[in-house]
């Protein structure tokens, strides 16, 4: 289940970067065709300038909510996979050494040895 919501979201996400360069941005950009006549090369296209822009935002904005469900739907599906966050913490080596509470409990103080000069030559 979560590799088929994986796929549509990644089909999402490449549509999305696809459709957000398509679009033309104010200072022109990557825009579709240049002038705003429609694009196309008998100077009348299929769409108008306008109609073509409310389609790309209108169509952005169903893939942008479609990338938002598919997230929330692979966050929710990585949390059921029964990982718990401290169960990094169960899977801990444990060592059988008791360890004391005081440090030096049970043990003599070590004695740190005497600093030495160094000796000069002769």
């Amino acid at each position: 289940m979560i590799t088929v919501v994986l796929v549509i979201h990644l089909l999402i996400c490449i549509a999305l970067v696809g459709l957000i360069l398509l679009q033309r941005s104010e200072g022109g950009g990557l825009g579709m065709g240049g002038g705003g006549g429609g694009g196309g090369a008998g100077g009348a296209g299929l769409m108008s300038g306008r109609a073509a822009g409310n389609a790309l935002t209108r169509t952005t904005g169903i893939l942008a909510a479609a990338f938002f469900a598919t997230s929330m739907t692979l966050a929710l599906l990585a949390n059921e996979g029964g990982s718990r966050a401290d169960a990094i913490l169960e899977d801990a080596p444990i060592d059988p050494t008791p360890v004391p509470a005081v440090p030096g409990e049970g043990e003599a103080p070590a004695v740190p040895a005497e600093p030495q000069a160094p000796i000069a030559g002769d």
